[in-house]
């Protein structure tokens, strides 16, 4: 099994390797705009008492070039790296980074120019992971870890159309105050929103205050971006929003958790149980009951990890092998009402956006389970929400490779991306709620 997950661990990094390279070493700036000195990423002290000031800013090189619908394309805009203040789930003031970009072309459509708060999919939960840094270098080494900026392509699709992106880090990855709370609901919500508020309070750019907004992410950015569309009308009802792009989202952790486990990414697993546990010291206990030594030593490891090193250390494993009884720890979870609740807390769906929203899924997606994903659909057409849902039709599994997790990422691109300039633009959108029971 280590053997298939290394293969084809090589072949993605292979395909990324050609589709986006460095033009140049990047190198990164000293000093801040601001006249800070030191690392960018290293929170002070106090912070603003606005959500979405910002703390502090710097010039960002963007340094890759890749193909775009088979066309060698460029990197077109200027980026800024910032660091930007949040609330995380326990009402506590947190800085964020991340990175916003201007676009070199200018906004074809009428009106102000359009902002994406963009989600990145799974980076891992170390600092080195964080996209603002891949975003720069495309692929970062930092204290022996690496990851590469696959999303890359995705963002510049937009900034190809004259539409402004600014990408969250979400909360602890980058930063170096606390651990990434990976999959946290409220914190990748709270992330996303602030970042675009961040971005309206640049100075500089050509975004104006009524700049319509869109949210766009796949796998965890999916369920970021889901999170963050219910969750704007409450936290940032200010923001001109337009619609959200929902991509692969774990929108119910404990089928994802159930679908994953056994899989090339079963390491994602112990990245959310930290992220869980960071707000509910009340979950040590039951997590002690539940996991033997091995398991501890895995959940202590996993807090400093970008995606390879998951794959390496826990690909194709089970998480019988980390629990005391030899149970799935989706069997044995449900003995502890305390960890049911609190993934039961990251539940996606019980609140209601107010704009167009595309939720998509593979069918045989075989680490983000399809069903919870259409599920989520439903549950918003129940609330009356405009969805379009919008299943990638596959006919055979992929045996835990995460292949047919990734494809709907890179051959819907194009197509999701559209989708959401259009509501950009100010175009209507009719659900298909209507249909939604007799669809995959």
């Amino acid at each position: 099994m280590m053997k298939r997950a290394t293969s084809t661990m090589a072949a993605v990094l292979a395909g990324l390797a050609l589709a986006v390279s460095p033009v140049s070493p990047a190198t990164p700036t000293a000093h801040a705009a601001d006249g800070f000195a030191g690392d960018f990423y290293s929170p002070p002290a106090s912070l603003p008492v606005t959500n979405g000031a910002l703390v502090r800013t710097e010039p960002m090189k963007l340094t890759a070039s890749f193909s775009l619908d088979g066309n060698a394309t460029t990197l077109p805009g200027t980026a800024t790296r910032i660091l930007y203040r949040s609330t995380d789930e326990a009402g506590q003031p947190v800085a964020v980074s991340g990175a916003y970009i201007e676009p070199a072309k200018a906004w074809p459509g009428s009106g102000p120019r359009p902002l994406v708060s963009f989600s990145v999919g799974t980076q891992g939960t170390g600092d080195a992971c964080a996209p603002s840094k891949t975003l720069e270098k495309v692929l970062n080494i930092e204290n022996g870890k690496f990851m590469i900026g696959y999303e890359i392509p995705a963002i510049y699709r937009f900034l190809n159309k004259g539409v402004a992106v600014v990408v969250t880090d979400y909360v602890g990855l980058g930063t170096t105050d606390r651990v990434h709370t990976y999959m946290n609901r409220v914190d990748q919500a709270h992330a996303v929103l602030d970042a675009a508020r961040a971005a309206l309070n640049l100075t500089g750019t050509s975004l104006q205050r009524t700049s319509p907004i869109g949210f766009y992410g796949y796998s965890q950015g999916g369920g970021a971006s889901g999170a963050a569309v219910e969750m704007a009308p409450s936290y940032a009802p200010e923001l001109n929003l337009k619609g959200a792009y929902v991509g692969g989202p774990p929108a119910d952790l404990y089928e994802v958790m159930k679908q994953a486990d056994g899989t090339m990414l079963t390491g994602v697993i112990p990245w959310t149980i930290n992220a869980m546990l960071a707000y509910r010291p009340g979950l040590v206990a039951p997590l002690a009951a539940l996991m033997n030594d091995e398991g501890s030593k895995v959940l202590e490891n996993s807090k400093n990890q970008c995606i390879v090193d998951a794959i390496l250390t826990s690909a194709f494993k089970k998480t019988s092998s980390w629990t005391e009884s030899g149970n799935l720890a989706s069997v044995d979870a449900p003995k502890f009402p305390a960890i049911l609740k609190a993934v039961d807390d990251q539940r996606i769906g019980r609140l209601t956006p107010t704009v167009p929203v595309q939720v998509l899924t593979g069918t045989k997606d075989d680490i983000v389970a399809h069903g919870q994903a259409k599920q989520l659909a439903v549950d918003w057409c129940s609330r009356g929400v405009n969805v379009t849902y919008r299943p990638v039709i596959q006919l055979l599994g992929s045996g835990g490779t995460m292949l047919n997790h990734m494809a709907p990422l890179l051959s819907e691109q194009k197509q999701s991306a559209n989708w959401l300039v259009d509501r950009l633009e100010g175009e209507s959108v009719t659900s298909n709620c209507r249909w939604i029971k007799l669809m995959p």
